[in-house]
């Protein structure tokens, strides 16, 4: 018998096995951080020969690279974090003031952007509400802190 309707349109990651063991969904794919901006890249059908390669989630991030000013929100965020009392967290605004006195808001995106490049090297962790969010999929105002025993 064929399939109809929405059986037909499921893919193949949101199908569920037939034998009823666990479906295939995104989370159980490869991902690793994009150079630029330190969100997740799931691997992808297309990149099968050349996932070594992949370094950008897109082509925004392939245009812009890694600047010196990136580096320096880096540096920002751990020289502050490194000045304060253990456990204690940062706002990324603060790095952004560090670099850049006036017109710093413009960095707040770049910002967050070194924030969760040192959540990928395992150098800090964000946090929402005192609790340890993805930084992908983190939305709202986040907290930065240095990564040490209390991160899960």
């Amino acid at each position: 018998m064929l399939a109809r309707g929405r059986d037909r349109r499921l893919s193949a990651l949101e199908s569920v096995a037939r034998d009823g063991s666990k479906p295939i969904g995104m989370r159980e794919l490869p991902t690793k951080p994009c150079v630029v901006c330190g969100r997740d890249i799931t691997w992808r059908k297309k990149w099968e020969r050349s996932w070594e390669q992949v370094k950008y989630c897109s082509d925004k991030c392939r245009r812009a690279g890694l600047g010196e000013l990136d580096l320096a929100l880096e540096a920002a965020i751990l020289s502050l974090l490194e000045g304060r009392k253990g456990g204690a967290t940062i706002c990324p605004s603060e790095a952004a003031r560090a670099v850049r006195g006036e017109g710093w808001e413009s960095l707040m995106e770049p910002a967050r952007m070194a924030a969760r490049r040192l959540v990928a090297a395992g150098r800090v962790v964000i946090t929402q509400g005192g609790h340890v969010v993805d930084p992908s999929t983190a939305k709202g105002p986040i907290r930065v802190r240095l990564a040490g025993p209390k991160t899960k």
